[in-house]
């Protein structure tokens, strides 16, 4: 998250399972009007040119947007504290974690965009002014606020949808080609095995798509044996299964409905 104002890249902390990193952690006296903080107002700001150059961490190369994008992607969000409170961000601005911020690889800096909770269905505009996470199982690093907003600072994480803002188009943007995940679809019949599917996701990009079956394998220990990558229509999909009739595929989407809050495809 924390990047030399020149764009350069940082090492990063280890991290704690599921949550903050090493050392990072709330604050000891949080603001008491957290849930009541004004969300940021998109605008056109001008972009920092130095962030927006390609740069490399640990190994991997990004290549960052160099004008306000649509973007729109699923994947885990967690969040950044105290360790980094009051030190610069990689825009050169200072991170305050009771603000409305987030860090992002790609995005535009500074640049704004909704975030929102798949369990819970809460989301928050957040400010995007610093660079991370550079862990490969992460998308989007929040601020304390923001997480708190969402109702993931004592799980740490969570799968989550963002999606760019661009002042004065209305509302967020989803980009084509990198569309959110799709509306309910009748899940594909496996050939093979001759059984039927429950559809966690559905991604256009394969690295996503891998990085939330991960995720769920995680959350949902009790599936994992059975979870897999389908590829289809261009897309890649986290199917769980195959279950010998829809009727128990049903059964286990309830099942998982009820462990994360939101219901897959069956």
């Amino acid at each position: 998250m924390i990047i030399a104002g020149c764009g350069g890249a940082p090492s990063r902390p280890v991290s704690k399972p599921g949550g903050y990193y090493l050392d990072d952690g709330p604050g000891a006296n949080p603001p008491a009007d957290l849930d009541s903080m004004a969300e940021p107002v998109p605008k056109n700001e001008p972009l920092n040119k130095y962030t927006s150059r390609p740069y490399t961490v640990l190994g991997r190369t990004y290549t960052p947007y160099t004008q306000l994008t649509a973007y729109s992607q699923r994947g885990v969000a967690s969040w950044y504290g105290k360790r980094y409170h009051g030190q610069k961000t990689s825009s050169g601005e200072v991170y305050d974690m009771y603000a409305l911020s987030a860090a992002h690889t790609l995005l535009p800096l500074p640049s704004y965009a909704r975030v929102t909770n798949v369990a819970n269905g809460k989301s928050v505009i957040v400010r995007v002014n610093d660079r991370g996470p550079f862990h490969e199982d992460r998308l989007i690093d929040l601020s304390y606020a923001a997480a708190h907003r969402l109702g993931i600072i004592g799980q740490g994480s969570a799968v989550v949808d963002v999606e760019s803002i661009i002042p004065g188009s209305g509302e967020a943007v989803v980009a084509a080609s990198t569309p959110a995940p799709l509306a309910p679809v009748e899940v594909p019949v496996s050939s093979e095995a001759g059984g039927v599917f429950v559809q966690l996701g559905a991604f256009s990009v394969e690295e996503n798509a891998d990085t939330f079956l991960r995720k769920m394998r995680m959350d949902l220990g009790w599936l994992a044996g059975s979870m897999q990558l389908y590829r289809g229509d261009g897309l890649y999909k986290v199917h769980a299964g195959p279950y010998p009739s829809r009727g128990e595929a049903e059964l286990a989407a309830e099942r998982i409905r009820q462990e994360l809050g939101f219901t897959p495809l069956c």
